[in-house]
């Protein structure tokens, strides 16, 4: 494949900005070194335009080549709140932070794709190299969006990829419909009397209210919704009492709520509130149920996956795969709400075993840099052919 040979020739060079990077961590909203590198890398490859400081501390790099229309290929950059433990060395320097997602992988594909990009120019129209801040959990996407992303500069549609472990090296899958779930949090505060231990009929107990509550949620799942839609409702969490012989006055709990189907997460959000506060006043209890719509579902498009997995098989040569739905979230659902696109998996490898995101043993496979590279390139020079 021509393509991946021509990227190839620079696999040394992605390879060491990629350990660079990983070796300078920055948590959400704080990637000031790691943007920096990338604006400097952009300019010296030869990119068009610039510019910095686009919802805190993303940026964009735009590539023209004549008329036409214009596409956006994303890459994250922040990292993770990990201790790491992978001996390799370019480990973290920044304590307590780390690459533990590949997003530094991500980035460095579409410095990658940059630097094809901006040398050939193979394409009629703009290419928009979106590096975006923020994606663990703090929302980057909508903050490029809020700071007027697609308005200052437009595109007919995203596309972005995120490595996979546990599907073989290098493989791309594509699929239209939803691929990563919508990511909730709810809290509950349950107001009791509380008293001595020994004598309950005394007290009015919110843990025994807590314990029905947290029960009745795992109800939901398996009673209320449809066994064909996906829905995960999770307590992670329960803070109450510090004593054996203490009855306390209050406990509270929370956790996730994670689903593919809007109207299923709203009816659902209906659902969990009347329950508990219906167990509520059975137990005598006072309830406040705080509840956050956070990342939407991730949905792909259509045509536009069809189209990206086309030029998966392109790339690879590998048969287009059905794409695994995975619970986690992924901010990119913002775009994809605004703008048509689709996002992809990238084989990481098959071992899983020590490889899992979020581990702190867990590292990008830089065999891949030069095909996730050449997806990004092929997705921008077909999307953009010159007539």
């Amino acid at each position: 494949m021509p393509i991946v040979n021509r990227i190839s020739a620079y696999h040394d060079d992605m390879r060491g900005w990629r350990q660079d990077i990983h070796k300078h961590p920055e948590l959400a909203y704080k990637e000031h070194r790691t943007a920096g590198r990338v604006a400097e890398l952009l300019a010296n490859f030869g990119v068009d335009e610039i510019v910095e400081g686009i919802g805190g501390t993303g940026l964009v790099g735009i590539i023209r080549n004549g008329t036409g229309p214009s596409i956006g290929l994303r890459a994250d950059m922040d990292a993770l709140p990990i201790t790491e433990d992978t001996g390799v060395p370019y480990t973290s320097i920044n304590e307590g932070v780390m690459h533990a997602c590949g997003h530094d992988g991500h980035t460095t594909m579409l410095l990658g794709a940059a630097k094809y990009l901006a040398e050939t120019r193979n394409f009629s129209g703009t290419v928009v190299l979106v590096f975006q801040p923020a994606e663990e959990g703090y929302a980057g996407a909508k903050a490029m969006m809020e700071d007027g992303l697609f308005d200052r500069f437009p595109v007919d549609a995203i596309y972005g990829v995120h490595n996979m472990p546990g599907v073989a090296v290098g493989e791309i899958t594509v699929s239209p419909g939803p691929v990563m779930a919508a990511a909730d949090q709810f809290l509950v505060t349950v107001k009791g009397r509380g008293g001595h231990g020994a004598m309950p009929h005394l007290a009015i107990d919110p843990v025994v209210a807590t314990a029905a509550m947290v029960n009745g949620l795992q109800s939901l799942v398996s009673r209320a919704a449809d066994p064909h839609d996906t829905l995960v409702i999770s307590v992670t969490k329960i803070n109450g009492g510090d004593a054996f012989n203490v009855i306390p006055d209050s406990v509270t709990f929370g956790g996730t709520v994670r689903y593919f189907n809007l109207d299923l997460g709203q009816k659902n959000m209906e659902r969990m509130t009347k329950m508990i506060e219906g167990v509520a006043v059975g137990h005598g209890v006072e309830v406040e149920v705080a509840y956050d719509h956070g990342y939407p579902p991730t949905t792909n498009h259509e045509q536009q996956a069809q189209f990206a997995r086309d030029v998966a098989v392109e790339v690879t040569g590998l048969e287009a795969r059905k794409q695994v739905q995975v619970m986690g979230s992924e901010d990119f659902a913002f775009y994809l709400q605004d703008k048509p696109g689709a996002y992809a998996w990238i084989g990481n490898g098959e071992d899983t075993e020590s490889a899992q995101l979020h581990n702190p043993r867990y590292n990008f496979n830089d065999e891949i840099l030069p095909i996730g590279a050449s997806y990004f390139v092929r997705l921008a020079e077909t999307a953009l052919a010159k007539s």
